[in-house]
């Protein structure tokens, strides 16, 4: 497996948009629908210091060209475009950065 993250820097004011934003990917079943194995997505918590504005996700996939798959059917889901327009429309999310890992102990392609 391969895990892809994504680092969001959100507009803490607009936290509520980007939970929709989140829950449409999850619940909607985007990811699944297109190929991933989501993790999650995760917000910041209030309350303990630490910055407001950062969220990440993780979505699994079998590897690296499956990543590539999912990628392509995204461009083509009415959902999916939906949804990132919403996200783009509300400015909830500032910045968002990608990269994949793999878990230790695990194969990986």
């Amino acid at each position: 497996m391969i895990y892809h993250y994504i680092h969001y820097t959100i507009d803490p004011q607009k936290i509520d948009d980007f939970e929709d934003y989140s829950r449409r990917w999850m619940e909607g079943g985007i990811i699944r629908r297109c190929g991933g194995e989501p993790l999650g997505y995760f917000l910041p918590k209030a309350g303990f210091g630490e910055p407001n504005n950062a969220a990440f996700a993780i979505i699994g996939f079998k590897s690296l060209a499956d990543y590539e798959t999912y990628r392509s059917k995204l461009i083509d889901d009415p959902d999916a475009r939906e949804n990132l327009t919403r996200a783009k429309k509300s400015g909830c999310i500032l910045v968002e950065n990608r990269s994949h890992f793999y878990r230790v102990g695990e194969k990986h392609k």
